[in-house]
Formats: structure tokens, sequence, C-alpha cells
């Protein structure tokens, strides 16, 4: 196999669209898709016209695609959660190598079947779970295999999922109910749990948890409220969460560019909160500032999906406005039909006796995620920020204190702190290789993370321990 590997697309959303497909665009001599399917045709012609791909290789479905012969070398199944089974399976059966979104499955039972297809096949599958490839949590596994910390007692690692990813993806969102994709701590935390298993190296013993929806429910509702915020919500003025706030006035950008290390970050922020005039007539000297303008990338960009082909490519308040009038993202929080939680809390018990908290909610002023580990020899503390990460050694001995990682992101950062395109990287790497050896993130080792998820779940609705041993027997004569 020569470069650049061929691939095609099933799924062209943010992941498929922004992150593979951007690769795509920079590494032109490493990935080059060839094949694509979309069933919003808007995203489908957009993707197409970026990659050059012709009109007969562009398929609303994937079983349009996946039915044709072999167009290239590897798949990237990104669609939503619920769709990852069969493309997945079929891609397999037709000789792809795959690059799988994660969660692997929305069920234990597709889990279990896409590992046997992929053992079948002798295929690789490398799932994306892309926190193992990024700088951050490859330095605190290398710390902990040095022994700098001793023998690993116990972590206690948090995801914050900010105030308004929660709203924008878990409220009003594709990932707001279970029954039409996943329990959020399998759709969220996949990657975390993963993390924990990667870093303690040992199957996790017993597992309990505890969550529920506490907040984003009707009898929460502000009186009077409408259905849709646009609608004359007596309380707009004030409201967090209220539609045009996060979608026109793009609120989430700049609290991240305010946070930044960088005084421009924080210079145009202020600019477009504050001076959106000036912020106008000063993007057309400095052309990097356009985009802020008439904002056209996430949260904004899903609000488009689906919407009448009149809407599409107009990004002015007033279009948006207009779209916020019908669409889920302009509902009110209150009044959804979200039922996932908006906090869990997992405990972990591992089979070496290290025990481990796994805290997730919603409603961080930023988004990130935290952790601390302590050692017999030291304490880790890390953070791993939208903008800034920074990994801290406490040695017990001396008393001394040490930064061992410390990296402001920039805008020309790929997601995850460098992890998406790593991750990518592996992939190519992983079937360059003659021996074709399975990446760090195969279907097998993140299977343990999916169990840890639905066990979790499991432990939540039922109000009991979960024991994995009986737990992982089970899932294997299902």
């Amino acid at each position: 196999m020569e470069l650049p590997i061929k691939a095609i697309l099933i799924g062209t959303g943010n992941r498929g669209m922004t992150v593979y497909g951007q690769y795509a665009l920079e590494n032109k001599d490493k990935l080059k898709f060839v094949a694509v399917a979309e069933p919003i045709s808007s995203r489908l012609d957009k993707f197409a016209l970026l990659h050059e791909i012709p009109p007969e290789l562009c398929f609303d479905t994937w079983e349009g695609l996946l039915a044709e012969e072999k167009l290239a070398d590897v798949a990237f199944i990104c669609t939503q959660d619920q769709l990852h089974i069969e493309p997945t399976i079929m891609a397999l059966g037709r000789d792809y190598h795959v690059l799988l979104e994660k969660p692997m499955a929305h069920t234990l039972d597709g889990c279990i079947s896409i590992i046997k297809k992929v053992e079948e096949s002798g295929n690789i599958l490398v799932i994306g779970h892309v926190l193992r490839y990024t700088n951050f949590f490859s330095t605190i596994n290398n710390t902990i295999k040095q022994g700098s910390l001793g023998e690993i007692i116990n972590i206690s690692h948090r995801e914050n999922v900010s105030w308004y990813h929660i709203a924008h993806s878990f409220v009003r969102g594709n990932w707001r109910n279970v029954e039409q994709s996943s329990p959020m701590i399998l759709a969220k935390c996949c990657h975390d749990l993963d993390l924990l298993f990667w870093l303690v190296g040992s199957l996790p013993k017993n597992i309990s948890s505890f969550g529920n929806l506490k907040h984003f429910k009707r009898e929460n509702a502000p009186e009077s409220a409408p259905d849709f915020c646009v609608e004359g919500c007596p309380i707009e003025d004030s409201c967090l969460y209220y539609a045009p706030r996060i979608y026109i006035d793009i609120e989430p950008i700049l609290q991240i560019l305010k946070h930044s290390q960088k005084l421009f970050y924080k210079f145009v922020s202020n600019l477009r909160k504050n001076h959106p005039k000036s912020l106008k007539i000063l993007s057309t000297i400095i052309k990097s500032l356009k985009p802020l303008v008439n904002w056209k990338d996430w949260p904004v960009e899903p609000m488009y999906f689906g919407q009448p082909e009149e809407s599409l490519g107009d990004y002015s308040n007033e279009a948006k406005m207009s779209i916020l009038k019908r669409s889920s993202y302009g509902r009110c929080v209150y009044k959804c039909d979200n039922d996932v939680v908006d906090h869990q809390i997992v405990n972990i018990e591992f089979e070496n006796d290290v025990t481990a908290t796994l805290t997730m909610h919603g409603f961080s002023d930023r988004e990130g995620r935290t952790l601390r580990i302590d050692g017999t020899k030291a304490t880790l503390i890390g953070e791993f920020g939208d903008s800034y990460q920074q990994i801290l050694l406490r040695d017990h001995h001396s008393g001394s204190e040490e930064t061992i990682f410390k990296n402001y992101l920039s805008s020309d950062s790929s997601g995850h702190g460098g992890g998406d395109y790593n991750l990518i990287e592996e992939f190519i790497n992983a079937i360059l290789d003659p021996n074709k050896h399975q990446p760090l993130t195969n279907a097998r080792e993140s299977m343990e993370s999916h169990l840890m998820a639905f066990a979790a779940n499991e432990s939540r609705l039922k109000g009991t321990i979960i024991n994995m041993k009986n737990f992982r027997t089970q899932a294997g004569n299902n």
C-alpha cells in the first residue's frame, strides 16, 4: 500500500467534515478521500467540492456506497451512535480497514459483533479514543510507567462539560435522548473510562454509579416561558441558555477566546462582544477576523443541518434568528425531549486494588478535564482545558513541586489537544506497517471502556454494585 492512503467517508458531520476531512486537505500526500456517503445533500455537496469527488462517487446512503466494489483502502465511519454497527461490519466485510468514531456501538451486543468481525477479517479497526494520542495524557502514562509516582493508589478524574456544551449537545442536540443516541456516560465519557483503564493498567473489578437528570426539566422552566426562546421569553435578558446568546452572540466562542493566554484573542473577544461594528470594519483589513463577524462553525453549523436550501449559506443574524424559530437548537432547554443525565459519578475498584472515581457534569464554567493521581511517592495534578494544559508533580519526600508539562493551545492546534491528528497518523502508520499491528485504541482494547460504561449505566439505574467478572461473562454469553 502506498501514500496517499485512499479513503471513503461515511457521515460528514463535525468529525467527518472538520477533523478527518480537514486533515486530508492539509496532508494531501498522506490521505485522499475518493468517495463519500451523507444523507444531507448540502453537507454531501460541500464535502465533495472540497475533496474533488465526482458525482458518481457521492452517495446519500452508506448502503449505496458499501454496495460498490471496494473503492479505497480505508473507511472512516462517522455516523450517529446508533448507526455504527451495520456500516462497520459491512465495511470490514468489504476488506476495508476502519477508523470508527467513538462510541464503538450504542449496545453491548453491537460492540461484541464488531469485535468478532474485526478478528474474523484480520483488518485494522481503530476507535476514536483520541485522548490516548495527546501529549498531555501520554506524559501522564509515561510518568506512571517510569515509577515517578511510586505505586498508584487512587485516581480522581473529572469530565467538566461546559454549560453551553451540555445545552447544545445533550439537551437540544443529537445526544439528548437515550433512545435516539446512547447513555451520556457512554457517548461523552467512554473517552475517560478508557483513560482510567489505560493509566491503571488493570481490569476493573467492581463498579457503582449514581446520577440523574436534575436541572434540564420542565418543572424548572421559568413561568410563562415559551417552547422556543425567541417567542418572547420573559427572562431572555438573564437566561444563561437563551438561544440567540449562544448561536448569534456566540458567547461560548467568546468565552474560550477570553480565557486564552494570547492577548490578541482576548482583544478580539472583547471587540466581537462590545464593538461588533468596529470588528466588521477591522475584518476588511485583518482577514483572519472575518469568521468572527458571521460565525458559521461550531456550535452554529449543526443548526443548519436539515434546513431548507434557501437557508443554507446565509449566516446573517436574521437568518440564524429565523432558524432558531423552528430548530431544536432554539428550544427552551427546560422544554426539550431530553432524558440523558446532566451529572453522574462512577466509582471503580480495579483488580490491582487501585480505586478511581469519574465525575461527569454539565455545569462547568469552562470545558475540560481535571485529574489527581495519588501514589506512594508523589501526587500528580493535571488540567486539560480548551486553551491551556498543565501537569504538576508533587514529591512527597522533598515537598517539591515540578511542572512536567505545560502547553498553551493555539488556533492551529488539531482538536482534543492535538489528539485528533495524532490518531489519524497512528491509523495510517498501522496500515502501512507490513505486520499490520493493531493501533493503541483497537477494538479489543477499547471494549473495556464500553463494558465499564454499560456497567455504570446499569448500576445507576438498578442501584447495585456491578461485579465486572460476572458482567463480562454475561456479555460474552449474549
